[in-house]
């Protein structure tokens, strides 16, 4: 299998290439040249595996030639041995509103499932082997803490993790910063996590000092994120057993529901894929509208989903207009230089047919923890809860799954203001909090964060 790119059909490049570069020449994203698509037969026969024999049965068909089955296998069973439940995930019902509980990983957050994962892949891939990698991601929260996890003491491999200054959650914050050895940087950058990502995709489309460095990413961007993710979609269905089914997801750079997204094309019958927004509205605007113009970030209680950029939406643009790479090309130009762009309403309606979108305010996010606690005993998070407004107020639809993103400890202060109860910390966290922290506020600037890099590398 080859991958390409959404802005250039003609790239082909192999799994462990793109695995590596994360972003693709010109400033495109990675897709394969194919997408497996299972019959009943073949769904019948995976329903009947565990979740590790699942993931490597769906894994694999993105990276049969440089891993085999029996090698990927051990890597998985490897990644998930510090995961609290046997299963990886664990499904939950709430009156008419199922919950798939994803955050049972070292750092609380579902990003641990594809990046424990990851960090075993680039040791496997030996890409580290000859040559010192510098990973450099952007992280709005979670991904930057699952990242330090996952590639914390890692032979050969830096990792250079930005987040926005004084806008993620103490907790979310504590755990990425409190964890990392000598091959762990933590750079606060003064901005959004729309200005952290920028500067990373700079960087990255930056030749010189990409190869400088030998650089690479583990953002929502690196297509292995998307595969590890459709698992649990799979997952979900054999365990409801429901033909009709729809999935509600918090989400703010695309990545996680875009899993879905590939889950339907490989043969899920899923009804219906919820986009379930904060106040920075962007995919809701763009799904219900056509437009897609980014907006000034708001700062909410769902501080991970605080996105106007959200990357992965190209990725759904490239099928939505009919696999035209270069009409993709034109439209990210737009955005570029004219700071939006526009879809007409057939390109609207390709979407609509399997998305709907849904935006959820902060003083809602904190009735619905409040309504949940109440009824349900149960606390979520307040990403979470926009899964949970989102799903009640689409209409029609039967058999819904709401992704439960992370445990609700990494907002504590907000649960508290919720629902007027101080939470522990779970047993599984193995993170001493009180533990001095490390890292580094940078000015929001491409050059200061290059220079500092640069200072840190061999």
């Amino acid at each position: 299998m080859n991958y390409f790119s959404t802005r250039d059909k003609s790239l082909k490049f192999s799994f462990k290439d793109i695995f590596l570069r994360g972003l693709a020449p010109g400033g495109g994203l990675f897709l394969p040249s194919e997408i497996k698509k299972f019959d009943k037969d073949e769904l019948n026969g995976l329903s009947k595996l565990g979740y590790k024999e699942l993931a490597t049965e769906i894994i694999f068909n993105f990276c049969k030639e440089e891993v085999s089955k029996n090698e990927l296998k051990l890597l998985i069973e490897k990644s998930y041995r510090t995961f609290k439940d046997e299963e990886v995930v664990n499904l939950k019902k709430f009156g008419d509103i199922n919950l798939l509980e994803l955050y049972k990983g070292p750092t609380l957050a579902f990003k641990d499932i594809a990046m424990q994962i990851i960090g075993n892949l680039y040791e496997h891939l030996e890409v580290a082997k000859e040559k010192e990698v510098n990973i450099v991601v952007a992280t709005s929260g979670d991904t930057g803490s699952a990242a330090v996890s996952a590639l914390n003491g890692r032979k050969n491999i830096n990792l250079f993790v930005l987040h926005p200054h004084n806008k993620i959650s103490s907790v979310q914050r504590k755990i990425m910063t409190t964890i990392g050895s000598s091959n762990i940087y933590n750079i606060a950058v003064k901005g959004s996590f729309d200005d952290c990502q920028k500067i990373v995709k700079e960087l990255f489309n930056d030749d010189d000092f990409r190869s400088k460095i030998n650089m690479s990413g583990v953002n929502s961007i690196n297509w292995a994120r998307i595969v590890c993710q459709i698992v649990y979609y799979f997952y979900s269905f054999f365990k409801l057993k429901k033909e009709n089914i729809s999935f509600s997801v918090p989400t703010g750079n695309f990545g996680d529901i875009y899993a879905g997204y590939i889950a339907k094309k490989m043969g899920l019958p899923i009804t219906k894929l919820i986009v379930a927004t904060n106040e920075n509205d962007i995919l809701q605007r763009v799904i219900n509208t056509g437009e897609y113009k980014p907006d000034k970030v708001k700062p909410s209680i769902s501080p991970s989903m605080d996105i106007q950029i959200a990357s992965n939406f190209e990725r759904l643009l490239f099928y939505v207009l009919g696999e035209d790479d270069q009409k993709v090309r034109l439209l990210m130009n737009d955005l570029s230089k004219k700071g939006s762009f526009r879809l007409n309403q057939s390109e609207m309606e390709n979407i609509k047919r399997d998305f709907e979108a849904v935006k959820i305010n902060d003083e809602d996010t904190k009735l619905i923890i409040k309504n949940i606690n109440n009824e349900f005993k149960f606390i979520i998070d307040p990403h979470t809860a926009t899964g949970f407004g989102a799903a009640k107020k689409v209409k029609g639809l039967e058999n819904v799954v709401v992704l439960g993103t992370a445990h609700p400890f990494k907002f504590k202060d907000t649960i508290k203001k919720a629902i007027g109860k101080d939470l522990e910390a779970p047993s599984y966290l193995k993170i001493d909090m009180n533990k001095k922290e490390k890292f580094d506020i940078i000015e929001n600037s491409n050059l200061q964060v290059k220079n500092y890099i640069l200072r840190k590398v061999k």
